[in-house]
Parts: C-alpha cells; sequence; structure tokens
C-alpha cells in the first residue's frame, strides 16, 4: 500500500500540505513550544529505545546497523505501528524529529520501515 508520508523537522513552521503531524520522538524537542508543534499526535511509543537512541548517537556511520535495529524494534511494537498506519490511511502523515541531521534520524529510518510495508 502506497502511503502519503513526509518527513521534517519540527522545528519548521507546520503546512497547510502537512496533513496529520505527528512527532515521533521519545524526547519533547529543546526549546520548542507545544503551541506552535501543530500536532495531531506525539507518538512516544513509536520512537526508538533510550538504549538504541544512544548508542547511535545521530553517528552516520552506525546509520545501517540503526536501521537495523530501529526496524526490529518496529516489527515487535505492533500497537504503535497500527496506530500510525491508520492515520496513514485516512491520508497525508507528516513525520516530525526534532534532530539536526536531516539524513539520519529516526523519522527517516520510519519512513523507509512504513513504505517497505
Amino acid at each position: 500500500m502506497a502511503f502519503d508520508i513526509a518527513v521534517k523537522r519540527i522545528y519548521e513552521p507546520p503546512a497547510p500540505g502537512d496533513g496529520q503531524r505527528v512527532l515521533v520522538d521519545r524526547i519533547w524537542p529543546r526549546g520548542f513550544s507545544k503551541e506552535h508543534a501543530a500536532l495531531a499526535l506525539w507518538l512516544k511509543d513509536i520512537a526508538p529505545s533510550d538504549d538504541l537512541r544512544k548508542w547511535f548517537g545521530h553517528e552516520p556511520a552506525r546509520w545501517a546497523d540503526f536501521q537495523k535495529r530501529y526496524r526490529a524494534e518496529l516489527d515487535r511494537n505492533g500497537e504503535a505501528v497500527a496506530q500510525l498506519r491508520d492515520l496513514l490511511g485516512k491520508g497525508k502523515v507528516t513525520l516530525l524529529y526534532g534532530a539536526h541531521d536531516e539524513a539520519h534520524n529516526n523519522a527517516v529510518a520510519l519512513e523507509g520501515y512504513l513504505r517497505a510495508g
């Protein structure tokens, strides 16, 4: 099934084309107010475990291993994945994250997981 998914930093302003805005980080982004987030949902439970997040440390050299480990966590996290897939079944979803690295973060890995089926 093809989903309409976008990924962007939560610090970028909300846009009319974002659809449902879902924060997929376990920790609230620093210095950002909840009033400006325009969230449909903060899905903490779909974020990588604290151990995995700390191990990864946003090190690009660990990206491939991070994705494999995160996919394994997602495979065991059926409830949160189902909740996100349900939202995707209703229209566009923008996955929001707080990391500085726009290429190597959990939202990008999650998008790949969802698109893979």
